[in-house]
């Protein structure tokens, strides 16, 4: 085996472990909203589904946007874990290029790459599509999140954004849902 292919299985072996999702193939280029506007898009997010990853491990997820300043979007995810804590993180989201406002890149550490942040669709009442990949090469790894506004979204929606999905090569079967039951979630409303 070459370096590479050794870096390679080196880093799918870790990342598989850590229930990433990887897949083969560089990542594909969707569609994203036309004409996004992010002042529309403020305000709190819940997540309804999301692809697995190791940087989210709780329930009650929802992301919560800000205008920080002309251009950047404040960022605060919050979740509640299986131990009872809140973990949240914030960070801030501006577009790479103006004239492509749906894709954002996230910054959530001081000099870490950014993680992209693409919306695919919403209609920035009750839902939102969001999808981001990173290539590794011949493999890549996806993320996705479907968004509401409530903490439920209708199942015609949400099978409409599985077909989204599912048009860009994502495996909705590995969709996770997410806990927002109203009562085990109350202790992040408070």
């Amino acid at each position: 085996m070459n370096t590479i292919q050794v870096i390679s299985l080196t880093l799918l072996s870790a990342l598989a472990a850590n229930a990433q999702l990887i897949v083969p193939g560089r990542c594909p280029k969707p569609a994203v909203q036309k004409n996004f506007d992010a002042a529309r898009y403020l305000g709190t997010w819940y997540e309804i589904q999301r692809l697995p990853h190791t940087f989210q491990k709780g329930e009650c997820s929802s992301a919560t946007y800000s205008l920080k300043n002309p251009g950047v979007v404040g960022v605060l995810n919050r979740e509640l874990l299986a131990d009872g804590t809140i973990d949240s993180i914030s960070g801030y989201a501006m577009a790479r290029d103006p004239s492509e406002p749906a894709k954002l890149d996230v910054y959530f550490f001081e000099n870490s790459p950014p993680a992209p942040y693409w919306v695919l669709s919403t209609d920035y009442d009750s839902y939102s599509l969001v999808y981001s990949c990173v290539d590794l090469g011949v493999l890549r790894v996806e993320f996705a999140w479907i968004m509401s506004r409530q903490p439920t979204l209708a199942e015609e929606t949400t099978e409409e954004l599985h077909s989204t999905l599912s048009s860009i090569g994502v495996n909705v079967d590995k969709l996770l849902t997410t806990n927002q039951d109203a009562a085990y979630c109350s202790v992040l409303n408070h």
